[in-house]
């Protein structure tokens, strides 16, 4: 028996690798916790290796150290010593949980599990877990007891990306279940005839946490009573999962045309007024659809009904924020965001130049230093590391399009400089640099007030600046985070937006331009 289940097992991931188009290129990493059933698993996988010489996969087993019982060292210890026996390369890794009030130590210790897993993995690899026929009954009960649609009925899949993983750039990752047809007898007897060693997590006894209940107290009843009830469950789950597919496809075409991007910082927005003239159903549905997209956490039923009504219904000049665990839902205008909480506004210099400065504060400032500036004089580029919505602030020079003129700038730098050397500059740049004695260094800033006056490269006459957010479509929430490019307290530029006139360079002559380099998106 113990035989027949391996050789099935290897058939399983061989056919699973092929659907996903896997290569040797793929790193196999097995989530392995030393239990019974990860343990026939990393058996599988030492087979697996034996039998395909030609397809040189690269296997890793993965064992997270939650700390929660007394017992994880030696836990520890025995997965390392069993994956040198095997021949498999092992990572241990520790995690520290978030644990409080109304905190479910079973899901707090998933998300740290498969956070630290994440971690682990590039794009394209392929992480294998050792769920089985009754994990699956399990997974579907409790979907159930939850009050969750055809998505959470659907439970587990044999082939999944892993949605834990969010990877916008680069090939996905997946997940592949090969157990998940096999039940829990089976591999009962397969590793008692195989005589391997697992562990034995005295927590699973334990029937306060609800998959221990199930396994413990609901689920044998339910087999005394039907015997096949893991299989049609599996059944069940894999139409509810077909629904899903066939409703995930005409919601993707009905939430296409509502799909749009910010102008300023170009993150996917979905359109109100589009959505509103939408059956509530279809609201439902498609602001749900919409929050996926984003791969952010979808809030309870009641909320998103109470949210859509507060976001369909606010005046156009509404400016609402709507915080829920993990996810943030605005409107500005007719548009809808969905985000993650942002962090706290900071600079960090990317190009090993200077130092660190965070900028939580507004009005804090990054001051250019003189060997930055001498390095953009010379055609180096800078990288200002930013934080979400953006990767980076990129400043370079340029002889073309609007820039802040490079002589303006330079003033500091020049007070140091001899006569050879300024006159030396002077040619390099194309134009002539007076040194000032009074002249300070440029500043990146973050937070201007909104009543600051500016005249863009573009315009006539002056505005104050909270009239130029609205004009370029920058939201409010975004207004504190764009950075300025001052120097004695005067405005040169807006970093993906204008030059303020007076510092705009002329035909030819050399000039920095300030370009915003976005987070990679879905």
């Amino acid at each position: 028996m113990s035989h027949t289940l391996v050789d099935t097992l290897l058939l399983k991931l061989t056919a699973l690798l092929a659907q996903i188009g896997a290569t040797a290129d793929n790193h196999l990493w097995l989530g392995y916790s030393g239990g019974m059933d990860s343990e026939l698993l990393a058996y599988t996988l030492a087979r697996f290796r034996e039998t395909h010489p030609k397809t040189p996969y690269q296997i890793s087993l993965v064992h997270v150290h939650h700390g929660l019982s007394r017992n994880a060292d030696a836990w520890a210890a025995h997965c390392r010593q069993r994956a040198e026996h095997y021949g498999l390369n092992f990572v241990l890794r520790k995690v520290q949980l978030e644990l409080g009030p109304r905190v479910s130590i079973e899901a707090e210790a998933r998300r740290a599990r498969y956070q630290a897993i994440a971690e682990q993995l590039n794009p394209g690899d392929i992480l294998l877990t050792a769920h089985h026929q009754d994990d699956q009954l399990e997974t579907l009960l409790l979907a159930l007891k939850r009050g969750q649609g055809p998505k959470g009925l659907a439970a587990m899949g044999q082939a999944q990306h892993l949605a834990l993983i969010s990877r916008a750039e680069g090939a996905p990752c997946w997940q592949l279940r090969p157990m998940l047809d096999s039940s829990r007898a089976q591999i009962e007897q397969a590793v008692a005839s195989l005589e391997l060693p697992y562990i034995n997590d005295e927590s699973n006894q334990d029937t306060q946490y609800d998959r221990n209940f199930l396994r413990a107290e609901v689920i044998p009843v339910l087999k005394q009573r039907w015997p096949s009830i893991a299989t049609t469950a599996s059944r069940s789950a894999a139409l509810c999962a077909e629904q899903q597919l066939l409703l995930d496809e005409v919601s993707a075409e009905k939430l296409q045309p509502l799909l749009g991007r910010c102008r300023f910082s170009g993150v996917r927005v979905l359109d109100s007024a589009g959505l509103k003239v939408l059956s509530p159903k279809w609201q439902a549905q498609l602001l749900r659809q919409f929050i996926q997209m984003q791969r952010l956490p979808l809030p309870a039923q009641v909320q998103l009904q109470q949210a859509l009504a507060q976001l369909l219904d606010a005046r156009e000049d509404a400016q609402l924020e709507l915080s829920f665990k993990g996810l943030l839902l605005k409107r500005y205008g007719q548009q809808i965001y969905a985000m993650a909480p942002l962090p706290g506004a900071a600079f960090q210099l990317l190009d090993g130049v200077g130092s660190v400065e965070d900028v939580a504060a507004k009005n804090s400032k990054l001051t250019l230093s003189q060997k930055q500036l001498q390095a953009l004089s010379q055609g180096q580029s800078l990288s200002v590391g930013l934080t979400s919505p953006w990767q980076r602030l990129e400043l370079t020079l340029a002889d073309s399009g609007p820039r802040v003129a490079l002589a303006q700038v330079m003033a500091p730098l020049m007070a140091s400089l001899s006569a050879p050397q300024l006159a030396s500059l002077s040619a390099s740049i194309g134009a002539k640099v007076q040194p000032s004695d009074t002249a300070v260094a440029p500043e990146l800033v973050i937070g201007l007030k909104g009543s600051y006056r500016c005249q863009p490269h573009n315009r006539d006459k002056g505005r104050e600046l909270k009239k130029l957010w609205h004009e370029l479509g920058v939201p409010p929430w975004l207004r504190d985070r764009v950075p300025l490019l001052m120097q004695n307290g005067r405005l040169l530029a807006l970093a993906g937006g204008f030059v303020e006139r007076s510092a705009l360079a002329s035909g030819a002559e050399p000039g920095i331009v300030l370009k915003l380099v976005a987070e990679a998106t879905p």
